[in-house]
């Protein structure tokens, strides 16, 4: 009898309840590994290929919303194969359309928000310039500025501006394409938004370390601090995102090879406090794709 079992019988347990003890102890010990494996996969995405460099993910957030589905959509584009192609109303008859609109109309194969606009319906709320046409040539408080259509290869094909680590003057001549708006992660991983009550739909965009872009939506409303730590503990392998638009405004279309989104936004604090939007809102400036 070894020095545990002894210790054991010296409490009044016999050799029967002692393998009871050890068979109890193994089951737990499985259960909590498979509940570790379970929390992992609640946080893997699992992608589905639509076209070469292009892959959809519909995975169910890792904390549950009081509202609607908890379904968190990305579309992960590479920019090598595709271009992000800058559509506002300004260069476009002056029209704010839907983004199935933008999308049919522009031929486009996916679409989402550019950015917040001015009471105008027309002007982004931050910095915003498209080749040669000017939306908005203020650059505001906000830190991240996405770009694209670069002018050379000396610098990536997209990439989401961090004003606080990245030099603004240099960057600012190497590009085309530019939309300013809030820094949700910073380049170094860092989650920028501070706690709060409030809580929305939202559509935002990042980069990941590949160099991917990620259009990401999110129906059911969360404070935008806990979508941050969401993404960050996903598979998503994030190097910065920026915020884009939420409750109904916010707008994700996606429609190619028999691959097709429709996703709205809904919720807003003091602003539309339900699940009930089922129709897309117009909307003056968006970010598309189509192939190259």
């Amino acid at each position: 009898m070894n020095n545990l079992t002894g210790k054991i019988n010296l409490l009044g347990y016999n050799n029967r309840n002692i393998i009871k003890i050890f068979l109890y102890l193994i089951l737990a010990a499985s259960t909590i590994i498979f509940l570790s494996s379970f929390k992992f996969s609640e946080d893997t995405i699992v992608w589905d290929k639509i076209d070469d460099g292009l892959y959809y993910a519909e995975y169910n957030a890792p904390i549950q919303s009081n509202f609607g589905d908890s379904k968190i959509n990305i579309l992960k584009i590479a920019p090598s194969l595709y271009n992000l192609n800058l559509l506002t109303a300004q260069e476009n008859e002056a029209q704010t359309r839907t983004a199935k609109d933008w999308s049919n109309q522009k031929k486009q194969i996916a679409v989402i928000n550019a950015g917040m606009y001015m009471t105008d319906h027309s002007t982004n709320v931050g910095y915003m310039k498209n080749f040669d046409v000017i939306n908005n040539g203020r650059v505001s408080r906000d830190n991240t500025i996405a770009a694209f259509n670069r002018k050379n290869d000396s610098v990536p094909e997209f990439q989401i501006i961090d004003l606080k680590c990245q030099n603004w003057e240099q960057l600012k001549t190497q590009y085309n394409s530019f939309t300013q708006s809030i820094r949700m992660m910073d380049c170094n991983q860092n989650n920028k938004w501070s706690q709060q009550n409030k809580k929305w739909s939202m559509v935002v965009i990042g980069k990941d370390k590949k160099g991917n872009v990620l259009f990401i939506f999110v129906r059911s409303p969360y404070s935008v601090h806990n979508f941050i730590d969401m993404l960050s503990n996903s598979s998503l392998d994030l190097y910065n995102l920026m915020y884009l638009e939420g409750g109904p405004e916010a707008s994700f279309y996606l429609n190619h090879n028999g691959t097709k989104v429709e996703r709205m936004g809904s919720y807003e604090t003091g602003f539309n406090e339900n699940d009930k939007n089922n129709d897309f809102w117009k909307i003056p400036n968006v970010i598309g794709i189509s192939k190259k």
